[in-house]
């Protein structure tokens, strides 16, 4: 589950949705590579246009270059109108039933960033590495109609991708830059990843010095995601991560607390939501 700032052409941008995309928009240069820049505060690492499309090809549809072969056709693909019908049904449900997923909405609509179904999720075929994204360039979230088929998967996506919608709407984040990547990045494996059973089913964690086990579990999966959506090396990475750790593991907003495997965590945080600001339907 990463981040990125791929042009969806396929997509109608809403006006009134983030003056943030026509502000980035009015700010790229005209050269005869406009049409594969998409952030002009680019990290360091990333100093041409192959690098700053890393991980791009993971979203073919965003590329507009999904074709399926026949032999994949064979293999099940080939059917993408009617596993896109069931995603985006799977994703309704979960917007109206999940405790999770309402708190997450009812926060971005407080911090004036609502929600709207057709606007800001799609459902599309990605690589088979990846389950979903978030494309910053259009404020859209990607779930992988492929590879994200249970509701219970799509509900991880949905968490997951909605923590980046929320940084980048209330925290103002630039995912150009490669120590605010690492914080989103920290937030969401911290809030929704790597409980205790979690990282036990991983391999990750062990019964011993369980606080520790939890960081380094919520380090690592910072680290992939990095390295998935930037072109750097693991050293980088763990640099970028370190230098924010501290602050951002510590922020446990708009959740309110470290979300545990088979508990009560996801509605205590959903009954608390009104106390801090976050009002969803159940409180009008």
């Amino acid at each position: 589950m990463t981040v990125f700032n791929f042009v969806n052409k396929k997509v109608n941008e809403n006006p009134l949705d983030n003056n943030k995309v026509n502000e980035k928009k009015e700010s790229q240069t005209n050269d005869s590579n406009e049409n594969k820049k998409f952030d002009k505060n680019t990290s360091t690492t990333e100093d041409s246009v192959d690098n700053e499309n890393w991980g791009y090809d993971m979203y073919p549809e965003r590329r507009g270059t999904y074709k399926p072969t026949f032999l994949k056709k064979l293999f099940g693909e080939g059917r993408e109108e009617v596993d896109r019908l069931k995603c985006e049904g799977k994703v309704y449900k979960c917007l109206k039933t999940s405790p999770l997923i309402k708190l997450m909405t009812a926060a971005l609509k407080s911090s004036g960033c609502e929600i709207d179904i057709r606007r800001h999720i799609s459902c599309e075929v990605c690589d088979s590495s990846v389950t979903g994204g978030y494309d910053a360039e259009l404020n859209q979230i990607v779930i992988c109609q492929n590879t994200a088929r249970s509701k219970s998967k799509i509900q991880s996506v949905l968490a997951h991708e909605m923590i980046h919608m929320f940084d980048y709407c209330r925290n103002k984040v630039d995912f150009g830059n490669i120590d605010h990547l690492a914080c989103t990045e920290v937030r969401a494996a911290n809030l929704l990843h790597c409980s205790f059973m979690s990282a036990m089913i991983q391999g990750s964690a062990s019964p011993f010095h369980i606080k520790q086990a939890h960081q380094d579990c919520v380090k690592s999966l910072a680290k992939a995601s990095l390295m998935a959506v930037k072109n750097i090396t693991e050293e980088e990475a763990k640099m970028a991560i370190e230098k924010i750790f501290p602050m951002c593991y510590n922020d446990l907003e708009p959740i309110g607390r470290r979300i545990r495997r088979n508990s009560l965590d996801i509605n205590r945080a959903y009954m608390e939501a009104p106390l801090y600001g976050y009002l969803h339907d159940d409180n009008k």
